[in-house]
Protein backbone atom coordinates (compact mmCIF):
# COMPACT_ATOMS: atom_id res chain seq x y z
CA UNK A 1 0.00 0.00 0.00
CA UNK A 2 1.50 3.51 -0.96
CA UNK A 3 2.13 5.73 1.89
CA UNK A 4 0.02 8.25 2.95
CA UNK A 5 0.14 11.97 3.71
CA UNK A 6 -1.62 13.05 7.34
CA UNK A 7 -1.22 16.56 8.38
CA UNK A 8 -1.30 17.56 12.03
CA UNK A 9 -2.48 20.38 12.93
CA UNK A 10 -2.14 22.17 16.53
CA UNK A 11 -4.96 23.21 18.21
CA UNK A 12 -5.41 27.08 20.11
CA UNK A 13 -6.16 28.63 22.36
CA UNK A 14 -9.26 30.75 21.12
CA UNK A 15 -12.17 28.56 21.18
CA UNK A 16 -16.08 29.11 21.06
CA UNK A 17 -17.86 28.97 24.40
CA UNK A 18 -20.29 25.83 23.42
CA UNK A 19 -19.36 22.37 22.06
CA UNK A 20 -18.82 22.01 18.76
CA UNK A 21 -16.76 19.91 16.02
CA UNK A 22 -13.15 20.19 16.62
CA UNK A 23 -12.65 21.81 13.46
CA UNK A 24 -15.33 24.68 14.21
CA UNK A 25 -14.12 24.88 18.03
CA UNK A 26 -10.83 26.34 17.30
CA UNK A 27 -11.47 29.78 16.26
CA UNK A 28 -7.58 31.59 15.99
CA UNK A 29 -6.54 33.00 12.68
CA UNK A 30 -3.45 30.82 13.09
CA UNK A 31 -5.83 27.76 13.61
CA UNK A 32 -8.35 28.52 10.87
CA UNK A 33 -5.29 29.36 8.44
CA UNK A 34 -3.25 26.42 9.63
CA UNK A 35 -6.61 24.70 8.52
CA UNK A 36 -6.74 25.76 5.09
CA UNK A 37 -3.68 24.84 4.24
CA UNK A 38 -3.78 21.52 5.58
CA UNK A 39 -6.84 20.87 3.60
CA UNK A 40 -5.03 22.44 0.00
CA UNK A 41 -2.68 19.75 0.28
CA UNK A 42 -5.43 16.97 -0.14
CA UNK A 43 -4.26 14.67 2.42
CA UNK A 44 -5.45 11.39 3.15
CA UNK A 45 -6.45 12.93 6.96
CA UNK A 46 -6.29 15.43 8.99
CA UNK A 47 -6.18 15.50 12.68
CA UNK A 48 -5.62 17.93 15.34
CA UNK A 49 -2.98 18.04 18.12
CA UNK A 50 -4.91 18.78 21.00
CA UNK A 51 -3.24 18.85 24.26
CA UNK A 52 -6.49 17.98 26.31
CA UNK A 53 -7.15 14.96 23.74
CA UNK A 54 -4.35 14.53 22.27
CA UNK A 55 -4.75 13.25 18.35
CA UNK A 56 -8.24 14.80 17.37
CA UNK A 57 -10.69 13.80 14.26
CA UNK A 58 -11.75 17.22 12.82
CA UNK A 59 -15.67 16.43 13.37
CA UNK A 60 -15.30 14.57 16.65
CA UNK A 61 -17.00 17.03 18.77
CA UNK A 62 -15.95 18.38 22.05
CA UNK A 63 -16.14 21.24 24.48
CA UNK A 64 -14.22 24.15 25.01
CA UNK A 65 -11.24 23.11 27.82
CA UNK A 66 -8.35 25.11 29.03
CA UNK A 67 -5.38 22.86 28.90
CA UNK A 68 -1.78 23.89 26.21
CA UNK A 69 1.04 21.84 26.16
CA UNK A 70 2.62 25.74 26.73
CA UNK A 71 1.79 25.30 30.45
CA UNK A 72 2.98 21.35 30.91
CA UNK A 73 6.40 20.58 32.12
CA UNK A 74 8.61 18.33 30.06
CA UNK A 75 8.05 14.92 31.40
CA UNK A 76 4.29 15.76 30.66
CA UNK A 77 4.68 16.59 27.24
CA UNK A 78 6.94 13.93 27.00
CA UNK A 79 3.89 11.54 28.48
CA UNK A 80 1.43 13.62 25.62
CA UNK A 81 3.01 12.68 23.26
CA UNK A 82 3.52 8.78 23.46
CA UNK A 83 -0.36 9.08 23.51
CA UNK A 84 -0.76 10.81 20.57
CA UNK A 85 2.09 8.59 18.82
CA UNK A 86 0.02 5.29 20.28
CA UNK A 87 -3.41 6.86 18.49
CA UNK A 88 -1.59 7.57 15.04
CA UNK A 89 -0.41 4.46 15.73
CA UNK A 90 -4.16 2.94 14.98
CA UNK A 91 -5.44 5.13 12.24
CA UNK A 92 -1.43 5.89 10.28
CA UNK A 93 1.45 4.09 9.59
CA UNK A 94 4.06 5.96 11.09
CA UNK A 95 7.02 4.59 9.79
CA UNK A 96 5.83 4.66 6.22
CA UNK A 97 3.11 7.83 5.96
CA UNK A 98 4.10 11.13 5.59
CA UNK A 99 3.52 13.54 7.85
CA UNK A 100 3.08 17.70 7.91
CA UNK A 101 3.27 19.01 10.93
CA UNK A 102 1.83 22.55 11.48
CA UNK A 103 2.73 23.09 15.11
CA UNK A 104 4.70 24.65 17.12
CA UNK A 105 7.95 23.14 19.13
CA UNK A 106 6.15 21.70 22.28
CA UNK A 107 3.85 20.13 20.07
CA UNK A 108 6.06 18.43 17.62
CA UNK A 109 9.12 17.66 19.63
CA UNK A 110 8.29 14.78 21.02
CA UNK A 111 6.08 13.41 18.26
CA UNK A 112 9.05 13.35 15.33
CA UNK A 113 11.31 11.25 16.53
CA UNK A 114 8.50 8.90 16.68
CA UNK A 115 7.79 9.42 13.09
CA UNK A 116 9.81 8.50 9.80
CA UNK A 117 8.99 10.80 7.68
CA UNK A 118 7.91 14.34 8.81
CA UNK A 119 7.67 17.55 7.26
CA UNK A 120 7.43 20.94 8.88
CA UNK A 121 6.91 23.61 6.76
CA UNK A 122 6.49 26.61 9.10
CA UNK A 123 9.08 25.30 11.02
CA UNK A 124 11.32 28.18 12.93
CA UNK A 125 9.12 31.00 11.88
CA UNK A 126 7.23 33.46 14.67
CA UNK A 127 3.67 33.59 14.40
CA UNK A 128 3.63 36.69 12.59
CA UNK A 129 5.68 34.96 9.72
CA UNK A 130 3.72 32.03 9.67
CA UNK A 131 0.38 34.08 9.29
CA UNK A 132 2.12 35.47 6.29
CA UNK A 133 3.81 32.03 5.12
CA UNK A 134 0.10 30.69 5.11
CA UNK A 135 -1.63 33.69 3.64
CA UNK A 136 0.85 32.94 0.55
CA UNK A 137 0.52 29.19 0.43
CA UNK A 138 -3.57 29.23 0.51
Amino acid sequence: MPARTIVLVACAAHKLARRAPARKLYVSDLFQKSLAYAESLHPDAIYILSAKHGLLPLEQEIEPYNVTLNDMGREARRQWAQGVLAQLGRVADTQHDRFVILAGVKYRSDLTPGLAHVEVPMKGLPIGKQLQWLGEHT
